[in-house]
């Protein structure tokens, strides 16, 4: 088994390779180190190698966030032989948090982990391991990147704050496994593979990476103070059986759906924007090999 580290190279990261240098010194294994230079760079490498490699057994490690996963795990659809495992240093590590009692950090555990097969979401020409949302949420992200550009400071809060005010009510037209879900207009929407997103909100506390489904969840808008009513449910996870919260959602398991809006939708791939006015959504089951660090008992 070959081990390529993908190591996310932005400047606040450099961390990242001393640190993983250093416990490659207390392995014996194959590997090779690549650090990104841009957005995207991580699924060009890993295509361009699986292209060179096809037949080779190659574990390719994420260093970095979930967005470096998702990068990576892009670049791995569709390749035999191959798998993904990740070494955390995102800010939130969202996707690490639906596998407690599992150290991502570390290269020992990852090594003697375990492979399972998990789903992936098709998203037009995007994939997601972790969870797609949209609405007052992925505006808010929007708004925060903006801010960064502009240099402000606390930019996802300010973010957070003009989306809840300004994108709560949005006109999409949301049809789930052929059934509409969407009714009147829609404060966000979270279709899920896995269990948590954002700063670490428990967005679909029922869903997990080889279940043959994707969770979909679709909240009406509703007024701010209802929202601040709701807003410790959907912190927790406990939303989808809080009967206030229900009377305000729909929620279904579904393997299809798809979105559409006159107005441009700005859509949250694993954190990374995308923007369409139409996004067509299918689970495809199995299509990546996780290599998961192994699970310690308390």
């Amino acid at each position: 088994m070959h081990y390529a580290f993908v190591i996310n190279g932005r400047h606040d990261k450099a961390f990242i390779e001393d640190e993983v240098k250093s416990q490659l010194e207390d392995v014996s294994i194959d590997y090779e180190i690549y650090k990104t230079d841009s957005e995207g760079d991580a699924t060009r490498f890993v295509k361009i190698y699986c292209d060179f490699h096809p037949d080779d057994e190659v574990c390719f490690v994420a260093c970095g966030g979930t967005g470096t996963l998702s990068e990576v795990v892009n670049g791995v659809v569709g390749f035999r032989n191959k798998s993904v495992a990740l070494l955390a240093y995102g800010s939130g590590n969202n996707f690490t948090l639906s596998f407690p009692g599992r150290n991502f950090r570390s290269v020992k555990d990852m090594l003697e982990g375990e492979l399972v097969k998990s789903d992936v979401i098709k998203c037009n020409n995007d994939y997601s391991i972790n969870v797609i949302n949209m609405g007052f949420d992925s505006m808010a992200a929007f708004y925060g990147a903006r801010y960064i550009l502009e240099g402000k400071d606390k930019p996802y809060l300010r973010g957070t704050l003009r989306s809840i005010i300004l994108n709560r009510f949005n006109h999409y037209r949301i049809i789930v496994d052929g059934e509409k879900m969407s009714r009147g207009t829609t404060m966000f929407c979270t279709i899920a593979n896995a269990s948590y997103y954002g700063q670490n909100y428990k967005c679909a506390p029922y869903a997990r990476i080889d279940d043959g489904h994707m969770d979909v969840e679709v909240n009406r808008s509703t007024s701010l103070l209802t929202f601040a009513l709701m807003y410790r449910y959907f912190k927790d996870g406990h939303h989808v059986e809080n009967a206030f919260c229900r009377r305000r959602m729909k929620f279904k398991n579904a393997r299809h759906v798809e979105v559409s809006s006159k107005s441009l939708i700005y859509l949250c791939v694993d954190g990374e924007l995308v923007a369409s006015r139409h996004f067509d959504i299918n689970l495809i089951d199995k299509a990546v090999t996780l290599r998961l660090p192994v699970k310690r008992e308390d």
